[in-house]
């Protein structure tokens, strides 16, 4: 699985600041927790989607997004989980998501 090029960027910036949390990042996050046999990386990506939309991280969102799509979660669930989260995260965060999502799966597309 490739990663996305919205969170290469993201790490290489971060990376100048920073070297120790982008080695953590890639090793820890990455290489053990996103690799554990428990939940599927689809599963993972929807809960992280979730998780982001909930704390109204909309700069991480765009990297998760595109993840998530390349693991199969479709533009409908994202749709729903946007949705679904305006009632117990707040209509801001879902508003928030549904503008990054937009820009996300408008690009998937093309």
């Amino acid at each position: 699985m490739s990663t996305p090029q919205s969170a290469l960027s993201a790490r290489n910036e971060v990376r100048e600041v920073a070297p120790k949390l982008i080695e953590l990042t890639e090793k820890v996050v990455y290489g053990d927790v996103w690799e554990r046999p428990g939940l599927s990386k689809r599963d993972r990506s929807l809960i992280t989607v979730a998780a982001l939309i909930a704390l109204g991280r909309a700069d991480q969102l765009s990297g998760h997004l595109e993840r998530a799509v390349a693991h199969g979660v479709t533009r409908d669930e994202v749709g729903e989980v946007i949705t679904h989260l305006a009632f117990y995260s707040g209509w801001p965060t879902a508003m928030s998501a549904g503008r990054v999502a937009r820009k996300v799966l408008g690009e998937a597309r093309s």
